[in-house]
């Protein structure tokens, strides 16, 4: 694979805050910065999201639908959006670190798996390595220090992560932030 044509990001954790009341939903730090530079580069782009919250009744259709298009105001527009409504004990195929829920995203938009690039959780990058596609863990707090470990990418933020994707596929374990690089160097002014 020499490009990355579509990039999938778990909605939760890497692209929205408060991701459960369309009225308080913002877009996570990078997130904006992020996308841009996939979508000047004729990437496409898309989310998924756990919601297991429908499965056990205390999400409807309807209200996952609600954030979905606000996140798509705020951050879109976005090509495709999955949703897997099942619990960890449900056995489904489409909850990370199943593949499920990539395959039937990549299908959407005609893209081999391999073409994809999934950004967000542990399970998010171990689904993607199961068909083939490149995972990047962006660790955050619920992250624990084995999971980091076994990613075979790591991102310290989004736009890391996104830069890394567009220079080709990810090289490397842990991906580096190139910010503290250019605030040294005055942003490359002179």
């Amino acid at each position: 694979m020499t490009r990355v044509r579509t990039v999938l990001f778990d909605r939760d954790s890497i692209l929205a805050e408060d991701p459960f009341d369309p009225g308080r939903v913002y877009p996570a730090s990078g997130a904006r910065e992020a996308l841009d530079m996939l979508r000047l580069h004729d990437v496409r782009t898309g989310f998924v999201a756990l919601q297991p919250d429908i499965g056990l009744g205390r999400l409807s259709d309807a209200d996952v639908r609600a954030v979905n298009h606000r996140v798509d105001e705020l951050l879109g527009p976005f090509d495709v959006w999955g949703v897997c409504p099942h619990g960890p004990d449900d056995g489904c195929h489409c909850r990370p670190p199943e593949p499920g829920l990539i395959l039937w995203a990549a299908g959407r938009v005609c893209t081999a798996p391999t073409d994809c690039a999934v950004v967000g959780t542990a399970a998010d990058a171990e689904a993607a390595a199961r068909v083939g596609a490149h995972g990047i863990l962006v660790p955050d707090e619920r992250t624990r220090p084995a999971e980091t470990a076994r990613a075979a990418h790591v991102a310290p933020d989004l736009p890391t992560a996104v830069r890394a994707l567009l220079a080709g596929p990810p090289k490397g374990k842990v991906l580096v932030d190139e910010g503290p690089i250019e605030e040294a160097f005055g942003n490359g002014e002179a």
